[in-house]
């Protein structure tokens, strides 16, 4: 491999919120951290030195976008999801949990609702909440084998017409879901019959694992394209999350006019000076990274299950189809929420996200961040056997 993923680099005092927020967060500074969705693998070369080459310039100035901003992430789109979109279909936003308050804001009255899925990514709740929008719940089928499927006769049923919006994790955060085209079809058609937006959260996109291959919500019919607002960046695929690079795409004209009027009456379209830059480095540059990338995750997703069947059977790790993330269904230790956050955080020594904040569907679970060097990731499951050996 060209790229040395095995690299251990130090990020404590760098203002890394992965590490330097851990004391805070979890009462212990020394803790493992395999929490927040950035990756410990040095940011890729040919994106740090496409902002060094900008840096050698004194002057940091307001900007106009560069001619190949938009060309790069549409060859980007085409040539790894066959997705032709075309120019006026893209802006930048600042974030996409920003972009889902904007949604909101643009498109719903105070008492129209929004849909969300659970367990799923928690800004999908807080944020409409925060925004003091109702949530409703359509919890997904966890089937037989640990997977999800989403449940259309509840949906049903919990809809009524002043849901106005639902938000989908496409890939899915935390179970690592490629939803099917069938799936989306369903979703898409049951969703435009009744006037409801679907915000389609596709971040971890470019991060399918095992030769699978992530489909564009939007693709997948015609209903799909005139209800949808997709927003995607480089920032998970090419570990970039502090310079934010997010961008939405929306097919349809008429939610098109109501959202980018919305964003550029308030700015929120004009991409700050490295956002552009580091995405057609990623874009431009970055194929070879990111299979090599996608290859060592898979590694360490193998590592997790290998291990916890050999030594840790009461937990059993879910093997997502994209992403670096890893759902663990820890509910085989008997263990309340309370005694199974002290059992990883003060007797295992590891900061992980706890399954309940995706949600009351999510107990009993806890998310692990496997990008990581694979010693670190050794070492963490080292420690959890150890840890559960001793309250065993």
């Amino acid at each position: 491999m060209k790229y040395d993923f095995d690299r251990q680099t130090d990020r404590r005092g760098s203002g890394a919120l992965k590490y330097d927020a851990l004391g805070e967060r979890y009462g212990n500074a020394d803790l493992i951290p395999l929490w927040v969705a950035d990756m410990d693998f040095e940011t890729p070369p040919f994106i740090i030195d496409a902002l060094r080459r900008r840096l050698e310039h004194p002057v940091l100035g307001y900007t106009i976008e560069p001619a190949d901003y938009w060309p790069a992430v549409q060859d980007w789109i085409l040539s790894h999801h066959g997705w032709k979109t075309e120019r006026e279909w893209l802006r930048y936003i600042p974030g996409i949990v920003k972009g889902i308050g904007m949604v909101i804001n643009a498109f719903l009255k105070p008492d129209e609702k929004v849909i969300i899925q659970p367990p799923v990514y928690h800004p999908f709740r807080l944020v409409p909440e925060g925004n003091r929008r109702e949530v409703v719940y359509n919890p997904l089928i966890e089937n037989a084998d640990g997977s999800y499927s989403m449940d259309f006769d509840n949906l049903e049923s919990v809809c009524d017409d002043r849901c106005r919006l639902l938000i989908l994790s496409n890939p899915h955060n935390p179970a690592g879901i490629l939803w099917d085209a069938e799936t989306l079809r369903r979703l898409a058609a049951f969703c435009h019959s009744r006037g409801i937006i679907v915000i389609s959260d596709e971040i971890h996109c470019d991060m399918a694992l095992w030769g699978l291959r992530h489909i564009p919500f939007a693709t997948v019919s015609p209903e799909a394209a005139a209800c949808s607002i997709t927003f995607a960046a480089p920032s998970k695929t090419f570990n970039i999350a502090g310079i934010v690079s997010s961008y939405s795409i929306v097919p349809d004209p008429k939610l098109r006019r109501t959202f980018y009027s919305y964003l550029k009456a308030n700015e929120y379209d004009y991409a700050p000076l490295f956002s552009p830059i580091a995405t057609i480095a990623a874009f431009r540059e970055g194929e070879e990274w990111r299979r090599e990338l996608l290859a060592y995750l898979e590694g360490n997703i193998e590592s997790v299950i290998s291990y916890c069947a050999a030594n840790i059977p009461a937990i059993r790790p879910l093997r997502p189809q994209a992403s670096f993330l890893v759902w663990l269904d820890c509910r085989g230790l008997g263990l309340s929420h309370d005694s199974l956050v002290d059992l990883f955080v003060n007797k295992a020594g590891l900061a992980l996200n706890d399954g309940a904040m995706f949600g009351r569907e999510g107990s009993g679970f806890m998310r692990l961040n496997v990008g990581c060097p694979r010693a670190t990731l050794t070492l963490a499951l080292e420690r959890l056997r150890t840890a559960i050996e001793s309250v065993s």
